[in-house]
């Protein structure tokens, strides 16, 4: 029989543990689950795991690295698409190996983004919370059609390639900033444009990038006043593509009017956690949480059935590769 690689698992919630159990049943995988993040003082837990698994709001700093490599791990395989939370540099200087899914299910971030817009644009919250109070007026729920709208698009990668197909079906025009995918979005229809003039020209933005350097705060006070007066911002990729004391500082002013969010630039130490009992400190998120044409959603847009069913897949997947000595087709590593 073969000897079990033992996985230490952070951020595991019910759902993850479910999941990744049936993933790993009749494998010599075994994942011990540990329901708080992975950081510098909680990497002592996981002394003499091989194999660590992450996920998007845990801390992989080279100081969280540096502890776990002390402690014999030479593993992190990432439950999610984005790295940006990992020391890349640290963790090749260290020998370890960094692996993560690349592709869960861009279809459900994809709904999700286009869920969110119709939310906003028809005030679908206020309109469920008025009938519920027994209060049938339309006042105040005017929305507007999608049909004829420019829908444009940072990121065609794969989810903002699904996002613009399907905007074309409400009769949207659809343009594209990404100069890496720009013959398959133009091959789908879209047009291929500079940021300066996506800025200018859309009704309705949508973020669908990385965060990298050259990314982060890519909507900000200069970008924003480029923008429209009553344009829709939506981010359902990572929190820091948007400096959100800017996009507050625009919603006030209503040159922003509407703005909805899976994803917060701080959302480290308050997402995926129950704080309905206290008093959240973050002013910002708490001020944005109050006004009228801004839903906050806490990113759940990858939330699916399928996707975690193909995100606990690939991560065995990912761990039988690495322990059995097979190519690592998602491999992340330093630029």
């Amino acid at each position: 029989m073969n000897k079990m690689t033992q996985v230490a698992v952070f951020s595991a919630k019910p759902y993850d543990q479910a999941f990744l159990t049936k993933a790993a049943a009749g494998t010599d995988i075994e994942f011990n689950y540990f329901d708080f993040i992975l950081n510098a003082e909680s990497a002592r837990v996981a002394k003499h795991y091989k194999v660590v698994s992450a996920f998007v709001n845990d801390d992989l700093s080279k100081e969280t690295l540096a502890r776990l490599a002390r402690g014999g791990t030479e593993m992190i395989a990432l439950r999610s698409a984005g790295f940006n939370h990992v020391d890349l540099g640290a963790a090749q200087e260290l020998g370890m190996t960094v692996v993560n899914v690349p592709a869960y299910s861009p279809y459900a971030v994809a709904e999700y983004t286009i869920a969110l817009m119709l939310a906003l644009s028809r005030k679908l919250p206020r309109a469920y919370n008025r009938v519920r109070d027994g209060n049938f007026s339309l006042d105040g729920l005017l929305g507007f059609d999608f049909h004829q709208k420019t829908v444009g698009i940072i990121g065609g990668g794969k989810i903002g390639q699904l996002v613009g197909s399907r905007l074309q079906a409400f009769g949207c025009d659809i343009i594209v900033a990404d100069p890496y995918n720009a013959a398959r979005c133009q091959a789908l229809g879209f047009q291929s444009v500079t940021e300066e003039t996506l800025f200018a020209e859309s009704d309705i933005i949508s973020l669908h990038c990385p965060l990298v350097d050259s990314t982060e705060h890519i909507i900000n006070a200069e970008t924003v006043a480029k923008m429209k007066k009553g344009v829709m911002l939506i981010n359902t990729s990572r929190g820091g593509l948007v400096d959100t004391r800017a996009v507050l500082a625009a919603l006030k002013a209503h040159h922003i009017a509407y703005l909805g969010i899976d994803v917060y630039e701080e959302e480290g130490s308050l997402f995926f956690e129950d704080h309905s009992s206290e008093i959240i400190q973050d002013d910002v998120l708490q001020r944005l949480i109050t006004l009228p044409n801004v839903m906050i959603t806490g990113h759940q847009a990858y939330f699916t059935e399928d996707a975690l069913t193909h995100i606990s897949a690939a991560t065995v997947s990912n761990i039988r590769n690495f322990i059995t000595g097979h190519p690592l087709d998602n491999q992340v590593q330093a630029p």
